[in-house]
């Protein structure tokens, strides 16, 4: 798209435009790929669901193409922007409006929930490789008053966040966006629409906050534990076998059953932390798994955890 937009949007002639007179070139660190599609800013903005009302934290105001929209739509715009040398360039293209506020901060560096004014906000931006994971999971954890968020991501980043219990890219993302929100993809968006051009796929996904069930944090724990042990190949299969079984079965059958979700785990961890445990050594001796393995067969671990097949305790012996 050659065309500069009336709305504020700006096509790819005019990023380059705005770059070159402000001799300013984009900076790899910070993910630097400005959107030069004014169609698909105007579908980000409607994926919001601003209204003359609305508070929006925009991370990342780059040349200001979403900024300027969004003042269009929304009461109160706080733009966040790591690189303040673009400043020029925005003093450019924003100065019609009045209701953006502009600071050239470090978002992943920024508690939301301290340094946003009281009231409900929305979260919208084109968030770096780097930070982006952080910033979204962060925003869900930490800032409570952000009830939407709105983001583009590497497709890569998008597929863990959105990942389904069981798939390969399900990891501790996934579990902490489920327990925090209801998630969505959007659309995506291709390299070509950038300026300058990336060599990866993009796109919009959507989180709508939730309120977290009890023992949404413990969850979180023993998700980063499972996957920590999953990490670190050199440990014996056998002792992550054993882990699973003994002290994570209600994560394992999150992490398989696509019906047991995230309100149930938090509820059930919850309860699990307040029974006994299991004594996981004897079970992880090579003889004793061999034996277990004679008796019980071929069963996964979700199969015991879900108390088909011979119990834990069984396997375990007394």
């Amino acid at each position: 798209d050659l065309r500069v937009v009336d709305d504020g949007t700006q096509g790819r002639s005019e990023i380059r435009r705005l770059l070159a007179a402000h001799d300013h070139r984009p900076t790899y660190s910070f993910g630097q790929n400005f959107l030069a599609d004014p169609n698909i800013v105007r579908r980000i903005v409607a994926e919001s669901g601003l209204d003359a009302s609305s508070q929006v934290v925009e991370i990342g105001a780059g040349t200001g193409t979403i900024t300027s929209v969004l003042a269009d739509h929304a009461r109160t715009v706080v733009a966040y922007e790591i690189d303040e040398s673009l400043s020029p360039i925005l003093a450019e293209t924003l100065a019609e409006h009045e209701n953006i506020e502009l600071r050239f901060e470090d978002a992943s560096r920024i508690r939301l929930d301290e340094a946003l004014d009281p009231g409900t906000w929305t979260m919208i931006g084109n968030l770096p490789f780097n930070v982006g994971t952080g910033i979204v999971l962060d925003t869900l954890k930490h800032a409570r008053r952000v009830a939407r968020i709105v983001v583009m991501v590497q497709r890569e980043v998008a597929d863990r966040l959105l990942a389904d219990a069981g798939s390969k890219t399900y990891g501790l993302p996934s579990v902490t966006a489920g327990l925090h929100a209801e998630a969505r993809f959007a659309f995506s968006v291709p390299p070509q629409v950038f300026e300058p051009q990336p060599r990866v796929e993009s796109a919009v996904i959507v989180f709508d906050r939730k309120a977290a069930p009890n023992g949404a944090e413990r969850a979180i724990e023993l998700a980063s534990a499972a996957f920590g042990q999953r990490r670190r190949r050199a440990l014996p299969r056998r002792w992550i076998f054993g882990l699973l079984v003994v002290h994570f079965g209600l994560l394992c059958r999150y992490f398989f059953d696509h019906n047991f979700r995230a309100r149930h785990f938090a509820a059930l961890a919850d309860a699990r932390r307040r029974q006994p445990g299991e004594h996981v050594a004897d079970f992880l001796r090579p003889r004793e798994h061999r034996e277990h393995r004679r008796h019980v067969g071929n069963h996964h671990p979700l199969a015991l955890a879900q108390g088909h097949g011979p119990s834990a305790e069984l396997a375990l012996g007394p």
